[in-house]
């Protein structure tokens, strides 16, 4: 069976002890590519140095995360675009609005989300969305920019069922990770009543990791855990969960598996 990690952050320095185990120990278990998702500008060098290295494993996302949307954000902005008129990148991500940690700068990030939509919708390319405690604003963004279809992942998602059909009717596909393990996680709801079809797989490594591994650093290795549990509530093999929503992936960003 061949799994996608759709969302990894192996770059942090979190890996910096193992990385490379870490990577084999994902390939043992299946996990032959992971896409990389950006930052801002302090983890560009990181995670391209991390993609050099594992070409054929390591596949990179460009974008400024909401989080890191402060007072210098157009400088942070310009950065992010002259990298993308590189062509390395396979998508722009991650992207979105935060509410969680700080609403000092929700405009600001509305509109740095806006501008590299945008940007997504006019080189063609995928975008990753981060959207914690903000699905409402987030839509308002995207209702604004009107287009007739979206490509890309809804990360983490954590929103309610009828939330999770919207988005999957604009085009996106929902992002699985260890939440799925959680006792007495929504989440599992959401997963049964939304087609494997609209499912894609990620860890959001070194963060959120799956039960058992609940509280610890998070890893690539540990995706066949997220397909197992939802192939229980999907009443499927995991096969089937692994044969979708690898495809689904190659779909999205267009990778060869």
């Amino acid at each position: 069976m061949t799994f996608v990690d759709t969302h990894s952050h192996i770059y942090l320095p979190q890996f910096d002890v193992d990385r490379d185990d870490s990577i084999r120990r994902a390939a043992e278990k299946g996990v032959k590519k992971m896409i990389l998702p950006n930052i801002d500008s302090g983890s560009i060098a990181s995670m391209n140095k991390v993609v050099k290295q594992y070409p054929d494993i390591c596949f990179p996302l460009m974008g400024l995360h909401p989080t890191s949307v402060k007072e210098n954000f157009e400088d942070e902005l310009n950065i992010i675009l002259n990298e993308l008129n590189t062509d390395r990148y396979i998508g722009i991500g991650e992207i979105g609005i935060d509410l969680y940690w700080d609403k000092t700068y929700i405009s600001e990030q509305e509109e740095v989300f806006e501008k590299q939509v945008r940007l997504a919708l006019s080189k063609d390319l995928p975008f990753v969305i981060h959207a914690r405690e903000s699905y409402n604003e987030i839509m308002n963004v995207l209702k604004k920019i009107n287009a007739p279809m979206f490509k890309g992942i809804f990360h983490a998602f954590s929103a309610n069922i009828e939330e999770a059909k919207t988005a999957i009717e604009m085009g996106f596909y929902i992002g699985i990770g260890g939440v799925l393990t959680f006792k007495n996680a929504h989440l599992a709801e959401v997963v049964k009543n939304i087609s494997l079809e609209s499912i894609v797989l990620e860890t959001d490594s070194p963060y959120l990791a799956p039960v058992p591994h609940r509280g610890k650093r998070n890893e690539s290795s540990y995706i066949p855990l997220i397909a197992k549990r939802m192939a229980e509530l999907k009443e499927v093999t995991v096969k089937e969960v692994s044969q979708t929503t690898t495809s689904n992936t190659s779909q999205i960003f267009g990778i060869e598996m």
